[in-house]
């Protein structure tokens, strides 16, 4: 039996954010010392960043937020309250996250994606086209 506690689908959304739910997941797995290793060295890194990018935030402070709460509510509360972002502009993060590694013109994340797969023994996986996707068959979840 795997070790590992995955996170949840980077596909999912909380306050109107894709990714959060996993984001935040990730947080808790790390503060009570039980992100497995294969997350650690990306941690706060990648798509996460990417999120906190988007989101205007920067990871220190955003641990905090969620290190001080319970629950996905109060945490989804508090990016209400304080992410001050145009719908617009979390659907164009939305579509830039699930688009992730599907640019024909970016070769070098086409092949990196193409390399993730064959590591995991996917590689005759067609309909993975993205790293969302790719994430969600990694996890055992399509």
């Amino acid at each position: 039996m795997s070790d590992i506690i995955y996170p949840r689908s980077p596909k999912e959304t909380m306050a109107g954010w894709a990714y959060l739910p996993r984001f935040v997941d990730k947080i808790r797995l790390h503060l009570a010392g039980k992100l497995h290793g294969d997350y650690q060295a990306n941690f706060t890194k990648g798509l996460d960043e990417a999120w906190l990018k988007a989101a205007g935030l920067d990871a220190e402070s955003f641990i905090a937020v969620v290190k001080g709460t319970i629950t996905d509510g109060e945490v989804c509360d508090w990016v209400v309250t304080n992410v001050k972002k145009s719908a617009a502009e979390r659907d164009a993060h939305r579509t830039a996250l699930l688009d992730y590694g599907r640019d024909e013109k970016n070769t070098e994340l086409r092949a990196r994606l193409k390399m993730r797969k064959e590591q995991a023994g996917i590689a005759h996986r067609d309909d993975i086209q993205t790293f969302p996707d790719f994430i969600d068959a990694d996890e055992k979840r399509a």
